[in-house]
């Protein structure tokens, strides 16, 4: 049986880091920055059977602006539709509804979340960044 939820008691943080860690975004995160992220966003976890097989997390201000990152599903769970459900479940959270901005970035995944109407910047030449 699959579950998704913004329980953090749940959260198996050291899986959590164990896959980030080997991500091509996340390399080199600690578990200490792995466990303050959690700490500082709304997180959702996905389990089947009780064991956890995905993560997201939101950053957000609850009222305008909301952050999707660290999306993932296990390897040996994808192919079933948890990543639809976990984004279903991301975008349609209570919480999140007044957020008129969405965002996230991605190397290889823009089919997925083209289909939750995330589209290329309308306007590049708005958006900033400072990369350390």
């Amino acid at each position: 049986m699959l579950e998704i939820s913004t329980d953090k008691s749940k959260l198996d943080v050291s899986l959590i880091h164990q896959f980030l860690s080997q991500t091509y975004w996340a390399k080199g995160r600690t578990l200490a920055q792995v466990k303050t992220t959690i700490d500082n966003c709304l997180c959702f976890g996905v389990y089947l059977n009780k064991a956890q097989i995905g993560f997201a997390r939101v950053a957000t201000d609850y009222a305008v602006f909301a952050y999707i990152m660290d999306v993932f599903i296990l390897p040996e769970h994808r192919g079933n539709g948890y990543s639809k459900k976990l984004m279903d479940a991301v975008t349609t959270n209570k919480t999140l509804q007044d957020c008129k901005v969405w965002m996230l970035k991605t190397k290889d995944a823009h089919g997925l979340y083209k289909q939750y109407g995330f589209t290329n910047l309308s306007h590049p030449e708005k958006l900033m960044e400072k990369l350390l």
